[in-house]
């Protein structure tokens, strides 16, 4: 039986002529202050940029490109790339013995990231500049009995070997609880199946589990390397020639402070800004599948006019009315 319908086509209008409609914007007067004072931020600091003298532009150009900055930026890179290599890599062993089951491990990796997170990467680095003092040489051997092998420490631990080992023992203590908060958002349900089906280990790690946790790790795993790239500053007490320390002997020598600072923050957002636009790559990358924003083309069939509502009767099987025992309900 055909019912009539609730709605006529007069009463009702399609929702892509409610959209044509005139609308009348009421005066906002938060909206107007809040763009005044973004303009006035805005004149003030570029007044401050480009108006004042000090900055002394001329000479911030003259210094950006030259041999003893360029060579600072490429010291600056390849400490940040090795840094990341074993930081990221003690991070994801520190991770798998918080997760593993032998509670030795899981103590040992617990004990590793309290120390790191207690301790500023400043003062890293110090201890291991001058672990020579605690410990002068260095070897191989069984403990409490003499070296096999051993070498002076001051000749191990150079600026470029402090400034490596610390920021790396620095990010792989901070990657750890990022990688295990990763592994722990893949629900509990995917490794069970894992297992129902017989992968080995790497290859659910590779196929399965890791692809859903990489989606999650990526926004604050960059956040952690943008910050490693600028934690390479820190190196400077140690007296590796990084782009900071670089400039910093620059204006010792010129006595040109803030237009030394302000090649190496041009650098430092430069490069920043190229990380930032390959997280971005990334997370598109691995977002695909799990979008959760909505269709346009399902907006675009709400707007069409399909006409007055009417209700149909729903056919009912008359097997789903008759109960186990033959009784109709």
């Amino acid at each position: 039986m055909r019912m009539p319908s609730t709605t006529t086509q007069q009463e009702t209008l399609p929702h892509s002529r409610l959209l044509a409609l005139p609308r009348r914007n009421r005066f906002n007067l938060v909206r107007w202050v809040i763009l005044i004072a973004v303009i006035y931020v805005v004149a003030v600091v570029g007044n401050l940029l480009v108006f004042n003298e000090s900055w002394n532009w001329p000479l911030v150009a003259a210094y950006l490109f030259s041999q003893r900055i360029m060579l600072a930026v490429f010291n600056t890179i390849w400490l940040t790339v090795l840094s990341l290599a074993v930081g990221l890599l003690l991070g994801l062993l520190a991770c798998g013995a918080r997760l593993s089951r032998f509670a030795v491990l899981r103590s040992t990796a617990f004990a590793y990231v309290w120390l790191v997170r207690a301790t500023p990467p400043l003062v890293i680095l110090l201890l291991i500049y001058f672990l020579g003092v605690l410990k002068p040489t260095l070897g191989l051997g069984i403990p409490f009995l003499p070296y096999l092998v051993e070498w002076p420490t001051n000749d191990l631990i150079t600026p470029f070997t402090a400034a490596v080992v610390g920021l790396s023992f620095y990010l792989g203590g901070k990657t750890a609880e990022i990688f295990r908060s990763g592994f722990l958002a893949v629900g509990a349900g995917q490794r069970e199946a894992v297992r129902a089906l017989g992968l080995s280990p790497w290859t659910a790690l590779t196929r399965v589990t890791g692809p859903q946790a990489v989606r999650v790790l990526i926004p604050p795993m960059a956040n952690e390397v943008v910050t490693m790239f600028k934690n390479t500053s820190l190196v400077s007490v140690v007296g590796f020639a990084e782009l900071l320390t670089t400039a910093q002997r620059l204006y010792a020598a010129n006595f040109e402070t803030i237009p030394m600072l302000t090649v190496a923050c041009v650098w430092y957002l430069g490069l920043t800004s190229v990380l930032m636009v390959g997280q971005l790559r990334l997370e598109r990358r691995f977002a695909r599948g799990f979008d959760r924003r909505p269709n346009p083309n399902m907006n675009a069939s709400k707007d069409q006019d399909l006409g007055p509502a009417v209700l149909l009767p729903v056919a009912v099987p008359v097997s789903e009315t008759v109960n186990q025992k033959g009784d109709v309900r």
